[in-house]
């Protein structure tokens, strides 16, 4: 995301990006005022990217993949999983509090509340253990030499 015009935006919004190497990614900034911007954002994206500036034109080297880099991509990953698992939890905390407020109210029976708590514990535990799995896949596509 970077920082333009007083709001976040994703980075394609603010410019077109290019891969003319195997090893390079170009981002054509389409307002030079945002050049500076947009390799903040790329710095602070935690991937270890190192941007550099031509006139409108943001090159972004990729670096060959070593094993200490491998490890740190997948912690990388790891962060996101997390923060994945976290907002799945978050949807059945607001799902389990809007059930006890319908039956504070008598809008439904303590059964039905029961039961549909169930539902949605075993639902969270499907989309967690979903995430669980991609999250092994990647890292073994990762840490794959």
């Amino acid at each position: 995301m970077v920082n333009a015009y007083g709001a976040d935006m994703p980075i394609n919004q603010v410019g077109s990006i290019s891969v003319p190497e195997p090893r390079m990614l170009t981002v054509q900034v389409w307002d030079k005022n945002l050049i500076k911007a947009v390799e903040k954002a790329i710095m602070e994206s935690n991937l270890g990217l190192n941007p550099s500036s031509d006139g409108q034109l943001v090159r972004v080297p990729i670096p060959s993949l070593t094993e200490e880099r491998r490890v740190e991509l997948t912690k990388v990953a790891g962060k996101y999983a997390e923060e994945c698992r976290i907002a799945v939890r978050n949807v059945r905390r607001h799902g389990m509090d809007d059930l006890k407020q319908a039956e504070k109210e008598g809008q439904i029976s303590k059964d039905l509340m029961h039961d549909q708590g169930e539902e949605i514990q075993e639902l969270t535990n499907e989309y967690i253990k979903k995430i669980d799995d991609m999250l092994a896949k990647k890292e073994q596509e990762i840490l794959q030499v």
